[in-house]
């Protein structure tokens, strides 16, 4: 690294080279015997000192050159009366090994330059001030090409999904789309980008599900319910791990930058003489975004307990939401009823010491097993995914050692859906899902225990949507062909709204 400090006055008569001789192992600290930094070259102009810094990977420049200030703040300050004003980079090259190879080239930013030979990445930053050195930007530059590179050999689910569970294979009613004879039937209607508006009869199926899963589900596990914010702030995505990655998928809100009605006459106005909404008119009338509508719906409960220390007779912590909607941009993945933007669901969240956690999931995954193949009927199964910030974790296969199982992670609960093709070469639909997120929030949020030991947190979202899919497209949409436990929770047959 060449690096300029900036002192309060020129350096007159300073003997550099003999002043840095004294800095003994100031720069091996930490690391193992003539490992730490050197540096290679040193000069003065007027009030500005140059330094060549290189190093390995115990001490880095940019810490390197914090030692340095300190140490010549010490000794110029009290002799000479000089203190160091500021700190620069002019030019910072950084190479080191990598894991794996990359499999394409790719950039970053701050980067001038960025080349790869083999494993071996060598980045070039010019200009860098003090506080992107002092902030360890570098470091996190350094962990973010590990991580891409990691992304690229990461394939998607399929590459760690191991079945655990599966129904028997069933006869079902059709194999027709549900949404496609929904529509025709004028039980749900196609509103907006991936959102739809459910009539009387498929909003009955929807409040069936969900009053089976209160009463088999979340009373008999003693689950408390709460209402959690849909409006998610960045605060809330920094601290729960999404802002690293969630920028194409989310609906993002903006606050108006007032509610003066001068300040949004023209808009009005425009919209009274031309009917339509001036959009290039307000977009330069609200602020940037303050977060998104939320996304994963778990995330908005963790203020809760933010910076809290949870008394043992608290524990396992069990809560849920169904106060609202989700939205999260599915971009050119949107299909039927099972793949939408805005989607409904029921968020079981649950925190506790480690053995508390992975007890609740056990119990809710017996939950569901009664539910699909008691009362719905359906066939599925389960499979052990690993989501990407797990794998990237290194979390990939991790199990209970007790119970011979898998531990942290997610299990999927799959569907067939006949209409898709054969079981064999078609796509099933992820319908389902109970996680076991370890630490991963709780950490994030500095949640701890009474006992002083780590605890761990779950979560289950009940998309009511993807129930309504799965169920349609095996048992159709005739009463008759319905599971006889369902059509008893059903009740009556809501009255229709026909039109002339």
């Amino acid at each position: 690294m060449d690096c300029q400090l900036t002192m309060s006055k020129e350096m007159k008569g300073i003997d550099l080279k003999a002043l840095l001789e004294k800095t003994g192992d100031l720069l091996d600290k930490g690391a193992p015997s003539c490992a730490g930094a050197k540096i290679e070259k040193q000069s003065i102009s007027g009030d500005k000192i140059f330094l060549t810094i290189t190093s390995g990977r115990f001490v880095r420049p940019h810490d390197a050159v914090f030692r340095l200030k300190n140490f010549l703040s010490q000794h110029l300050g009290k002799e000479q009366h000089i203190g160091v004003r500021g700190i620069k980079a002019l030019k910072y090259v950084v190479e080191y090994e990598l894991d794996k190879e990359p499999k394409k080239t790719f950039t970053i930013p701050f980067v001038k330059e960025m080349t790869f030979s083999g494993k071996t990445c060598r980045m070039v930053l010019e200009n860098l001030d003090e506080e992107f050195l002092q902030n360890n930007y570098v470091d996190r530059m350094i962990t973010l090409v590990t991580d891409k590179v990691e992304a690229q050999h990461y394939e998607g689910k399929a590459e760690h999904w191991e079945l655990m569970w599966a129904s028997p294979e069933k006869k079902h009613a059709w194999n027709k789309d549900p949404t496609v004879e929904m529509e025709k039937k004028n039980w749900i209607m196609h509103r907006g980008r991936g959102q739809w508006i459910y009539g009387p009869m498929a909003t009955r199926i929807v409040k069936t599900f969900e009053s089976i899963v209160m009463e088999e589900l979340v009373k008999p596990l003693g689950f408390s319910e709460m209402i959690f914010p849909k409006a998610e702030t960045w605060d809330i995505w920094k601290k729960s791990g999404h802002a690293k990655s969630i920028y194409g998928e989310i609906y993002y809100l903006c606050q108006p930058k007032t509610r003066d009605k001068e300040y949004w006459e023209d808009v009005i106005d425009t919209y009274k003489i031309t009917g339509e909404v001036p959009l290039h008119l307000i977009k330069d009338k609200i602020k940037e975004p303050i977060g998104g509508i939320t996304y994963a719906q778990c995330p908005a409960f963790w203020p809760f307990l933010d910076g809290k220390t949870l008394a043992d007779e608290s524990l396992p912590v069990k809560v849920f939401d169904r106060s609202g909607t989700s939205m999260r941009y599915e971009s050119g993945g949107i299909h039927g009823i099972e793949r939408v933007d805005e989607f409904h669901r029921i968020e079981v969240v649950w925190t506790g010491y480690p053995e508390q956690v992975r007890d609740v999931r056990k119990k809710i995954i017996e939950c569901y097993k009664h539910i699909f193949n008691d009362i719905l009927d359906l066939e599925w199964r389960m499979a052990w995914v690993t989501p990407w910030f797990m794998a990237q974790e290194g979390l990939i296969g991790l199990k209970d050692k007790d119970e011979k199982i898998h531990d942290v992670g997610t299990i999927d609960f799959e569907s067939y859906l006949p209409y898709r093709g054969t079981r064999k070469e078609s796509e099933w639909l992820e319908f389902q899902n109970a996680s076991n997120n370890g630490d991963k929030y709780t950490k994030g949020f500095n949640v701890k225990s009474q006992k002083g030991t780590d605890l761990w947190s779950g979560c289950t979202g009940i998309g009511m949507e993807r129930w309504l899919a799965t169920f349609t497209a095996q048992k159709g949409l005739d009463m008759e062909n319905w599971p006889k436990e369902f059509r008893k929770r059903f009740g009556e047959v809501p009255q229709g709204i026909k039109s002339l």
